[in-house]
């Protein structure tokens, strides 16, 4: 069994209790720092930093708190079409060096349409060919970290033309940062097994994501037998979590996430995320239709009701802390060894569901014969 970490999340454009609301709390350096000392003290181990157009830098911010934490790791974005491929090599290694070998990458993408467009993205439109660039992207990216001969990296692909690339120092970590990588499409599942050490998913019920596992499994054979590469996959998982004493607070907790947005702004939230060509946030707004009727509960304790108002990974793990890790082993049953956390707000909620869920999944885990850090 691959050996499970806990991630949480830095909120780079404020935070508080209530969300479709303006924030009741600042992202300051002070308070975003205290939101990764907490997690980290809790018994997170890394962080999630969000890459969207009204975030703060994502490297940025994962260089401060990688200062002001001990070992706790920032997770921060590569964006192909947005950064230079060398330069982003470049800035990992730098990263991964300076925070003593604690840098962590999430490829990304995708987003929405209109703020592709709005950084200059000439494919904002073309899906498909996102994911091709990304390919050549990872690529280059990978082939500097592992020029160990320093000879320097050439390339010439459809979209990059690299001659003599180089990346000086090398990063700590070898033989690279761990690259994770999320995106629904058949694309996105392609290039994820060419070239990812974790594949991301947003929370869905266990059967949606054991096709997608699936899914991915077919794509690493295909590779095998197509191109004689022999890959695995670490499989993550981004979730909500609402955690309470009892199950009949949690959910009236959760609930109250969302109660102070007005209600016009649910209806325009929708319409966003319909523009999106995006599969997994198209997965995430299916959720949330099919499951109207039933209060957007999605499965045992699994609630979509965020999706009215944010976007992303929104569906919620929502109950006691004894359910919470019951359906957090379900997912690692079905393989998932990658958790990436989050609640309103930040800070008070890495502590609680750290407390206790965390600890309650490594006995099970530990009793049952499983690794876990």
């Amino acid at each position: 069994m691959a050996e499970i970490e806990f991630g949480w999340f830095i909120p780079t454009t404020g935070d508080g209790p209530h969300i479709g609301v303006r924030p009741e709390r600042e992202s300051t350096p002070e308070y975003m720092a205290s939101v990764a000392q907490e997690a980290e003290k809790a018994g997170y181990e890394f962080a999630l930093i969000p890459a969207g157009g009204d975030c703060l830098d994502a490297w940025i911010v994962g260089t401060y708190i990688a200062s002001r934490t001990k070992s706790f790791k920032p997770l921060v974005a590569m964006r192909p079409g947005l950064m230079a491929p060398i330069l982003a090599a470049r800035m990992g290694a730098t990263l991964d060096r300076i925070t003593g070998g604690r840098a962590m990458i999430n490829v990304v993408t995708g987003h929405y349409p209109d703020d592709l467009k709005a950084t200059g993205d000439l494919l904002h439109i073309s899906h498909d060919e996102r994911y091709d660039r990304t390919r050549e992207f990872m690529e280059i990216v990978k082939g500097v970290w592992n020029d160990k001969e320093r000879g320097g990296f050439d390339y010439k692909g459809d979209y990059y033309e690299i001659e003599g690339g180089l990346s000086r120092p090398m990063p700590l970590q070898q033989p690279y940062p761990p690259l994770y990588f999320g995106g629904s499409s058949a694309a996105g599942k392609k290039v994820a097994a060419e070239l990812a050490d974790v594949y991301l998913m947003w929370a869905e019920p266990l059967p949606w994501i054991q096709g997608q596992i699936a899914e991915m499994e077919g794509q690493l054979e295909e590779l095998r037998r197509t191109k004689g590469i022999k890959r695995t996959l670490r499989y993550g998982l981004r979730a909500q979590i609402v955690v309470r004493d009892t199950e009949e607070e949690a959910w009236e907790a959760a609930r109250d996430i969302i109660s102070k947005a007005d209600p016009a702004l649910k209806s325009s939230s929708e319409k966003l995320h319909a523009r999106t060509d995006a599969t997994n946030q198209k997965r995430q707004m299916d959720l949330w239709q099919q499951s109207k009727d039933q209060d957007y509960v999605i499965g045992p304790n699994l609630w979509s009701g965020l999706s009215a108002i944010r976007g992303g990974g929104a569906v919620a793990i929502v109950g006691t802390p004894e359910q919470a890790a019951e359906r957090i082993l379900e997912f690692v049953e079905i393989g998932i060894s990658t958790f990436i956390l989050s609640g309103y707000p930040h800070l008070e909620e890495a502590r609680r569901s750290g407390e206790a869920v965390l600890p309650l999944v490594k006995q099970r885990l530990q009793a049952q014969g499983g690794v876990k850090r």
